[in-house]
């Protein structure tokens, strides 16, 4: 655990934070006497990253409210965790249960493992500590992240132009492996199905169905 509290320039005072913050479910499900997984911990993250977020573009962005929240739906979107967590290597610390290994490189492990990490520092070091961890990856990867695609986000403010129409994901099948997860995402609008996408994660297949419904729309090529 030093090598990783080296990397992020942090020492906890309370280990037990930063090994519950690397505990995936898979893991906790094992060995449920030793302690409890990061999904709480996830579940802070994500506030604490987003509040940190909206600061930093609140001082740094011009744009109304619609054009800010946009782009922090880019900064704290699950491909954006993902490359804040590779770049610490995240995945190598991470307890995983058996059967788990490709959990390490799985964006929407790392991605959730970095969020439970940034709650584990609010936690133990307050949130200017916190603060001070997440701005140097927003800092950097901020104009590539800004230039990205949220289709997501798109296809609902076309949507929301027309006031009786409503906009809907669901998942429609899942294969492969526990480990190994492949989704069928399809979105509606109303009681259309408009179109179908694929992803290793449901964030992933629901950026790609938006995309496809996008697409015969004729709003992207």
């Amino acid at each position: 655990m030093e090598e990783l509290e080296k990397k992020i320039g942090y020492a906890f005072t309370d280990k037990e934070l930063l090994l519950t913050a690397l505990t995936h479910s898979s893991f906790y499900n094992e060995n449920r006497d030793l302690r409890p997984c990061n999904e709480r911990l996830e579940f802070l993250g994500d506030a604490v990253l987003s509040a940190v977020c909206a600061e930093f573009l609140y001082r740094h962005e011009r744009g109304d409210e619609g054009n800010l929240s946009r782009t922090r739906a880019m900064l704290v979107r699950e491909e954006a965790l993902y490359e804040y967590a590779s770049e610490i290597e995240l995945g190598k610390y991470l307890f995983l249960g058996k059967g788990e290994a490709s959990g390490r490189t799985r964006p929407s492990t790392l991605a959730d493992a970095f969020e439970a990490l940034i709650a584990a520092i609010y936690l133990d070091g307050g949130f200017e500590r916190a603060r001070a961890f997440i701005l140097p990856f927003i800092e950097k990867h901020f104009d590539t992240l800004r230039d990205k695609k949220d289709y997501k986000t798109l296809l609902q403010e076309i949507v929301q132009k027309s006031k009786e129409e409503t906009l809907s994901y669901s998942i429609v099948s899942e294969s492969g492996p526990a480990h190994d997860r492949t989704f069928v995402c399809r979105v509606r609008i109303n009681s259309n199905d408009i179109a179908d996408g694929t992803g290793k994660s449901k964030k992933h297949a629901e950026q790609q169905a938006a995309k496809k419904a996008l697409r015969l729309m004729g709003v992207i090529k």
